[in-house]
């Protein structure tokens, strides 16, 4: 009996052994296949992040490719009115989404305006990474096509304006496509528009000797009447800025002071 028993103790034990191993190679499999999965997906991210950026080198070389006269007029407009090298401009547009933009601008019939923000832009840095391992978002300027109603304006805004519906060629450029500026620094947009309108468009008009089938210019009574109502419109902008900035700031009250005490109707209207 004694014999009997000490075998069934030991195929217990055997058993014991033989299930703790099948689990524990149940589990070390287990481990492998999701090491093996985080392994292959790390390998096919980091292939992917190589096919996007090769595509992006062989996107940004066909753009280098077609940039003309008309494209060098722009970026030399641009470098000089927002301190950057023309390579530094250039780098920028061929690697910007909305480079179609400028070739739509330069259509026959095309955009009548073609727009770019230069402001800090809260840029991602892998190598500036939080302790709890998030990325770091910074702020760094950055210069980049806008069509001017989807990002906020708190920087510097170029802009190059058509004057015809004819098509921009390289010969052509610089006397159908107006150049311009304003700044809206720390976001004060208006400050920006009066000082872009007083300093630079009215001074720009009242020398203009050239005003097309007008042949008197600024002795003519509709001209004069357009600059009185251009100096009007200033004069307002800069007064309406000045009273924004000089608002009146409203202070949180604690209405439970008032309303603690206040039981019945008769209460209120009194209070009233």
């Amino acid at each position: 009996t004694e014999s009997k028993y000490r075998g069934h103790g030991g195929n217990l034990k055997t058993r014991s052994t033989e299930l703790g191993s099948a689990v524990t190679g149940s589990s070390l499999t287990a481990v492998l296949l999701a090491s093996s999965t985080v392994k292959n997906s790390i390998v096919h991210s980091s292939e992917s992040r190589k096919e996007l950026a090769k595509q992006a080198t062989i996107t940004k070389e066909e753009r280098r490719a077609q940039i003309d006269g008309r494209h060098r007029y722009l970026i030399s407009r641009l470098a000089d009115g927002i301190d950057l090298s023309e390579q530094q401009v250039e780098e920028t547009i061929i690697s910007d989404d909305k480079f179609q933009l400028i070739e739509q601008f330069f259509a026959p019939s095309g955009l009548k305006k073609l727009i770019f923000f230069y402001q800090d832009v809260l840029q991602q840095k892998s190598n500036a990474l939080r302790p709890d391992g998030s990325a770091n978002n910074l702020p760094q300027k950055k210069l980049f096509i806008t069509m001017g109603s989807t990002e906020d304006f708190t920087g510097t805004c170029a802009f190059f304006l058509r004057t015809s519906d004819e098509v921009i060629t390289a010969s052509n450029v610089s006397q159908e496509v107006n150049f311009g500026m304003f700044d809206c620094t720390n976001g004060n947009i208006l400050q920006g528009l009066e000082f872009f309108l007083s300093q630079i468009t009215i001074p720009a008009l009242k020398s203009q000797q050239n005003w097309g089938a007008v042949q008197e210019g600024l002795k003519n009574s509709q001209i004069q009447e357009f600059l009185y109502a251009v100096d009007k419109f200033v004069s307002t902008l800069s007064s309406s800025r000045q009273n924004i900035e000089d608002k009146i700031q409203l202070a949180k009250v604690d209405i439970d002071v008032y309303v603690r005490n206040l039981q019945n109707p008769s209460d209120y209207i009194a209070a009233g």
